[in-house]
């Protein structure tokens, strides 16, 4: 593979090469990225409601309790 691209010029190597696999394989980056994006968003969103709910629920217990207490 070296001999390969050895005699060519810097601009194959380093432009044209790139160029032409980013062409080729740009449909299937795009849907990995666009998947681990989504994942990454649905995580957060699972995070975030989560959270909520152990908020509401330790609020919720928290004014329960200090009621009861009297």
């Amino acid at each position: 593979m070296r001999e390969i691209f050895t005699g060519l010029p810097w601009w194959v190597k380093w432009v044209a090469v790139p160029v032409i696999a980013l062409v080729v394989f740009g449909g299937l980056i795009a849907s990995v990225v666009g998947f681990v994006i989504g994942l990454l968003f649905k995580l957060l969103v699972f995070v975030a409601l989560v959270g909520g709910l152990i908020y509401v629920v330790r609020k919720f217990t928290a004014s329960s309790s200090s009621r009861s207490d009297w």
